[in-house]
């Protein structure tokens, strides 16, 4: 482990909240009995969780099944998984982007748990875009071969050891989700980011309709169940997504991100901040003993 919060994480992923977890965690109650994650994507809020022993059960889910696929994998066959890294990996040395465009071919064909590992460790950002044919279409980020064989194989067992047996993996639609949930259940929420999901856009993320999550979030309020949402943020003067309604009682705060690329490439020094709501009966939390706790796992 690099540092108290380096959750180990075997997906690289666009959008994973693994560096705002230090920010998101101490938000989270006491005694919870189970952590759900309706728009899981790489789990990342679920091991740093499970990582500073908040709980012992989980719920992952996603819409998109190749990656739950993938996560069940790591969780319940950490050797196997690791087995076929280490054979793709060893595979593309002097020939990586000919390789990649072959297991690329093949993932499309298939969807094999141990190829979309290899794609996603080698891909421009760790992005997950498709054509509209439903085909995996990044590209290689050719300054790099992916983590190392031994590395991965490290991340894969350390979430293994933090999940398996504990981690109940879905792919429903988060509606059923949230409906099974029960009182004592505290929901993360990461829904797919509004500031980046326009019409053209290729990720294979579902559109999520801002009036029907507003609806879904009155009834959680109704049965009194704890959820906490990423949901909306800015850049500078500019807004990104409709901000959820008072009506829903919730406390907004605001996460500093950091420097935004685009901000970066234009020269200009413009802070990213997320958007964290939380539920009506959950109180924000302080720096407080608890949080300081928190830091030194």
């Amino acid at each position: 482990m690099n540092g108290p919060w380096d959750a180990p994480q075997p997906i690289p992923y666009q959008g994973s909240k693994r560096i705002l977890a230090p920010s998101i965690l101490p938000h989270f109650p006491e005694d919870i009995s189970r952590i759900v994650e309706p728009f899981a994507g790489s789990a990342a809020i679920t091991i740093a969780a499970a990582l500073r022993g908040l709980t012992k059960r989980f719920w992952i889910n996603d819409a998109h099944a190749p990656l739950m696929d993938l996560l069940r994998e790591i969780i319940e066959k950490p050797d196997a998984i690791s087995r076929t890294y280490t054979r793709l990996w060893n595979a593309q040395l002097g020939n990586e982007r000919a390789y990649f465009d072959r297991i690329r071919t093949r993932f499309n064909q298939n969807h094999r748990p141990g190829d979309f590992l290899y794609l996603l460790a080698r891909c421009v950002k760790g992005a997950i875009r498709y054509n509209s044919n439903g085909e995996f279409n990044n590209t290689p980020d050719n300054r790099r071969k992916g983590a190392r064989p031994d590395e991965m194989r490290r991340r894969i067992e350390h979430v293994s050891y933090l999940l398996q047996g504990r981690t109940l993996i879905t792919t429903l639609d988060y509606k059923e989700v949230l409906k099974k949930c029960k009182l004592g259940d505290l929901i993360y929420m990461d829904p797919p980011y509004q500031g980046v999901c326009g019409d053209r856009d290729q990720r294979y993320l579902p559109k999520i309709d801002h009036d029907e999550f507003c609806t879904e979030l009155e009834k959680l309020n109704k049965r009194n169940i704890c959820y906490i949402i990423s949901y909306d943020g800015r850049t500078g003067d500019k807004t990104y997504g409709q901000p959820l309604p008072d009506s829903l009682n919730l406390t907004h705060l605001e996460l500093e991100a950091g420097r935004s690329t685009q901000a970066t490439l234009l020269g200009r020094s413009d802070i990213t901040y997320e958007s964290l709501y939380l539920s009506p009966n959950l109180t924000p939390a302080e720096v407080t003993e608890r949080e300081v706790q928190l830091s030194l796992w």
